[in-house]
């Protein structure tokens, strides 16, 4: 059984895309995002699964892939996040991720994804 607890701000300010977020908003971020410890060859997400929570990385390696693909598409790393592409969008997770390694990661639910993360990608539109 995984071990919850709250992400830290410290955490959460070395994932590239979260340090965009005012002091006061990541505070805020940091308390609704759980961290759980993933055991290596654990799935996290399924390619095609509902896309309920937005992760990023904070210890261990990654692997994106896709069904039909040999391998890994990407590795992601600590500072990585994912998940975003199924709440932003609306649509099915578009790959699965499993952990290579021990892995930590953050997690938010949609609510919390739309309140804080999702404004970070209105930007690049």
């Amino acid at each position: 059984m995984p071990r919850f607890a709250t992400a830290t701000v410290t955490e959460l300010s070395q994932i590239g895309l979260l340090q965009e977020l005012p002091g006061e908003q990541i505070t805020k971020l940091a308390h609704n995002m759980k961290r759980a410890e993933i055991p290596a060859g654990s799935p996290i997400v399924p390619e095609g699964g509902e896309g309920a929570h937005f992760y990023a990385s904070r210890r261990g390696l990654l692997a994106v892939s896709n069904r039909g693909g040999l391998g890994p598409r990407r590795v992601l790393r600590p500072g990585d996040y994912f998940g975003e592409v199924a709440l932003a969008m609306d649509v099915p997770r578009t790959a699965s991720v499993t952990a290579l390694t021990p892995t930590t990661v953050a997690s938010c639910d949609r609510a919390t994804f739309d309140e804080f993360v999702r404004p970070l990608f209105a930007d690049d539109e």
